[in-house]
């Protein structure tokens, strides 16, 4: 009797958190760098260089990567296929204000298909830049079971302040 209990406790604590995420998610993570932001955006804009500094990169050697469209800005695209840690999807450039800002669209297609966008923004201050990083997205169907159940904020965040700190080290040489 006990154990159902637990069981049922469970099963509605589970649904209600369900219901109380928002429907939006975003993770956002900030960086300063010792670099202006025209020193910095071509690793960003460039979806080539993400090579040097992206946290995926190393997590699978052997990910198949294809670029298209133009070299850099809106309409470069880039599309992997992973193992299980990086999946397989698609970026693509939608709006690239250099050297301030670079937004993209972001589609996974494994392990579960999911679409979001992501931000960078380039400020400067004196001699060095602040760099964020964020993602957001719609929490709806499979997201929001994630959400609930891992801590997406920490999963992702730890990647992107992995890859900021990727980027600093890049760009700072």
């Amino acid at each position: 009797m006990i154990i159902l209990a637990l069981i049922i406790g469970f099963v509605i604590a589970l649904t209600l958190s369900l219901y109380a995420q928002p429907d939006i998610f975003k993770v956002e993570r900030h960086l300063q760098i010792s670099a202006t932001p025209e020193d910095i955006f071509p690793f960003i804009d460039d979806l080539k260089n993400w090579s040097a500094w992206s946290p995926w990169e190393k997590k699978d050697a052997d990910m198949r990567k294809n670029f298209a469209g133009p070299n850099h800005g809106a309409g470069a695209t880039y599309d992997w296929q992973g193992n299980k840690q990086v999946g397989e999807g698609k970026m693509t450039i939608i709006r690239s204000t250099a050297p301030h800002s670079v937004v993209i669209d972001l589609e996974f297609i494994k392990p579960f298909a999911n679409h979001n966008t992501t931000t960078f923004t380039l400020v400067p201050d004196g001699t060095k830049t602040l760099v964020t990083w964020s993602m957001s997205g719609p929490n709806v169907g499979f997201m929001r079971i994630m959400h609930a159940v891992c801590n997406m904020d920490t999963m992702i965040g730890n990647d992107f302040v992995l890859g900021l700190n990727n980027l600093k080290a890049v760009v700072e040489k």
